[in-house]
């Protein structure tokens, strides 16, 4: 699996990182998918899956945009099966 750099001073002021737990085996593909949809998102920093642990989610994003219902709700959008974990 691919690792996205960016730089930190290229975030937004309030971010936040949550932990969103998959309730379902995904595929690669899957994944894949779900993080680009994730990152099409003004206000959604970054979205990752944790190495190993395919079924948690990192996603940092922009508090003044964003709750961690709003982040939630974008992953149960995409027909993925998620719960908030909280933050990181």
């Amino acid at each position: 699996m691919e690792q996205a750099l960016h730089s930190i001073e290229t975030e937004p002021e309030h971010t936040i990182e949550i932990v969103v737990h998959i309730t379902e085996n995904l595929e690669e593909p899957q994944r894949r998918n779900l993080v680009a949809s994730l990152g099409n998102n003004d206000g959604i920093v970054a979205a990752e899956f944790c190495p190993l642990r395919y079924h948690l989610m990192l996603v940092r994003y922009d508090r003044d945009l964003y709750s961690s219902q709003d982040v939630l709700a974008r992953v149960n959008s995409q027909n993925v099966n998620a719960r908030l974990i909280g933050p990181v």
